[in-house]
């Protein structure tokens, strides 16, 4: 699904709404008072019911005769969208604890990607590798601002799922790479991380090379890098502690 752009009172209303049922503040179960709502983020109701069919879009709340507008159960939402990736891991910018969203991201990245290496290194063109090496260049480039380390990192794995020429693997971006930005944020935020371009540049020969076994390797140890770059930033690593296996972010 295409993420949804955040525009105006429209968008910053979903954001809102979005933001309190998956902090919890909105319960699951709970029915929404859509007058009060409507007061207390001064916005029309015809506003406020077009913010509430985003979510209902995403699983989030629904609307029956009788009951009115409600949460619906965790278990019913979409939990990999891209939009309610996001939010929730903008909670955990503002206070709530994100690591175990980042631990099932990682887990699901470390799947996907060592799989997705390897088709890339047996079906990749020369667009792919223009595209990689142009992310890697990136990376390497000295710059005091996070950001441009971060979206030179999901540069890199965004063209690397293209590479595989694989549609459905493709659109697992939207998915990777939430869970990389947020991650991402943290590290290059910190001290501890180790350089990044040394890992994505075996990831690269290995592709140029049409080697998919050691595509897989240079991933997997890169999955590893990345696990100790993160317990570094949270505190709770060593740079000299021994990789704990290839489970989780990048």
């Amino acid at each position: 699904m295409t993420p949804y752009a955040r525009r105006g009172v429209h968008g910053q209303t979903v954001e809102t709404l979005a933001r309190r049922v998956l902090s919890g503040r909105i319960p699951e179960g709970a029915t929404l008072d859509l007058p009060a709502l409507q007061a207390e983020l001064d916005v029309s109701l015809t506003a406020l019911r077009e913010s509430l069919k985003v979510l209902a879009a995403k699983g989030m709340v629904d609307a029956r005769q009788k009951r009115g507008t409600f949460v619906r159960a965790r278990a019913d939402w979409n939990l990999l969208d891209a939009d309610v990736l996001r939010w929730q891991f903008a909670e955990g910018a503002a206070g709530t604890t994100d690591t175990g969203l980042l631990r099932d991201l990682g887990e699901v990245r470390a799947i996907v990607e060592p799989a997705a290496s390897r088709l890339a290194a047996l079906r990749r063109d020369n667009g792919d590798l223009a595209a990689l090496e142009a992310a890697l260049a990136a990376m390497g480039q000295e710059s005091d601002d996070a950001s441009h380390a971060v979206e030179a990192d999901l540069a890199f794995h965004r063209a690397l799922l293209a590479a595989t020429h694989n549609e459905l693997l493709e659109r697992m971006e939207m998915v990777i790479e939430s869970g990389l930005a947020r991650r991402d944020e943290i590290v290059h935020s910190s001290p501890h991380g180790e350089d990044p371009v040394p890992s994505h540049q075996a990831v690269l020969d290995a592709v140029r090379d049409r080697d998919p076994d050691a595509a897989e390797r240079a991933v997997r140890a890169l999955l590893e890098q990345a696990v100790r770059d993160l317990d570094l930033a949270h505190g709770t690593g060593r740079r000299d502690a021994a990789p704990s296996g290839p489970k989780e972010n990048s």
